[in-house]
């Protein structure tokens, strides 16, 4: 009988979507626990450290590494299961670009800390009490880990095998790259276990259908969602006048988002080759907004729509701030 894989996941900084990703493969699970056994997962396993640390090097055939990295535990995990797989994930978003809580690296440690605990009015805290690493308590220390000066993505602290992204990775992709590492028939390392081309090309509100990027006829404005009275379910969201990221956004998620009648917001990630996805979406809409009025844009009309945008971070990089260029620029 053949050996079965040894297979590991962890969870850092994310909010546990990825879990449950992993289950959303149905009866295909079964296929899974035929072939391998889960040797590591700590949100169903009562695992120790030592335990890993036990493990010899390259133990595990596979590690699914799920959040981005922002304590030192987590950083202290990334580069113990490096050591102790064979194969490692960045699983998801926030593994692959840092997620949505990268966007907290638009403030440091303290700032969140004072927002959270001393700030908020939903917090009550008289007595300013502000979490601490370390807290001697009647019996012994209390330690918790302490958060680094930023978010980042599992790549910038340890090598990474492979990328399955999305927030969380569709169900169809997590089966498809556990039959590659089960056959071994895998891409080139450093691949991006999903499709190399934009969402666009696979939307059924594409206007000029199996194009990279839509012909828009009409972008007139830019609006947010609430300002929309109704929206067409068949209509490119675009033409509406609703940002989406389809234009610049991998595809794999089998555009779910908008077939629940909502934009696209970035979470597959960009396209091979394409250093940060924001700069690139600002890109393609000031293009999109030209071309769509067969004229160049004046100056004074370049501003107003550009006010309209309320948050350019949280529209154009909900997910890869902490990977982009502007993110590295920050603090």
């Amino acid at each position: 009988m053949t050996e079965k894989l040894k297979v590991g996941l962890y969870w850092a900084a994310s909010c546990g979507g990825c879990e449950i990703a992993v289950l959303d493969i149905d009866e295909k699970i079964l296929d899974v626990v035929a072939v391998a056994d889960i040797v590591f997962w700590p949100v169903a396993m009562d695992t120790k450290y030592e335990d890993v640390e036990r493990f010899p090097d390259g133990y595990m055939d596979v590690c699914f590494f799920n959040g981005g990295i922002r304590t030192e535990e987590n950083e202290h995990m990334a580069k113990l299961l490096r050591r102790k797989s064979k194969i490692l994930v960045a699983f998801g978003s926030c593994a692959v670009e840092g997620g949505v809580p990268g966007l907290a690296n638009v403030w440091g440690p303290d700032d969140i800390f004072r927002t959270a605990y001393l700030e908020s009015p939903s917090t009550p805290n008289p007595e300013k009490v502000v979490p601490q690493p370390r807290v001697d308590v009647e019996g012994g220390e209390l330690t918790l880990p302490r958060l680094l000066d930023k978010v980042r993505p599992l790549a910038e602290i340890v090598d990474v095998d492979y990328y399955l992204p999305g927030c969380p990775p569709p169900p169809e992709l997590v089966a498809a790259a556990l039959d590659a590492i089960v056959s071994g028939n895998l891409p080139p390392k450093g691949s991006v276990l999903a499709p190399n081309h934009t969402l666009c090309k696979d939307c059924p509100r594409n206007p000029t259908p199996g194009e990279e990027r839509p012909q828009i006829k009409e972008m007139p404005d830019i609006k947010r969602i609430y300002e929309v009275d109704e929206i067409d379910p068949d209509k490119c969201f675009l033409e509406q006048g609703l940002i989406c990221m389809g234009p610049v956004t991998r595809s794999g998620c089998n555009a779910r988002c908008i077939k629940g009648n909502f934009p696209c917001t970035g979470c597959m990630g960009p396209l091979d080759g394409v250093k940060d996805i924001g700069a690139k979406m600002i890109s393609t809409l000031g293009s999109i907004l030209m071309l769509s009025r067969e004229r160049e844009i004046t100056e004074e009309e370049a501003e107003q729509l550009a006010e309209k945008v309320k948050d350019y971070i949280g529209t154009f990089y909900m997910y890869g701030l902490a990977r982009s260029y502007i993110g590295r620029w920050l603090r």
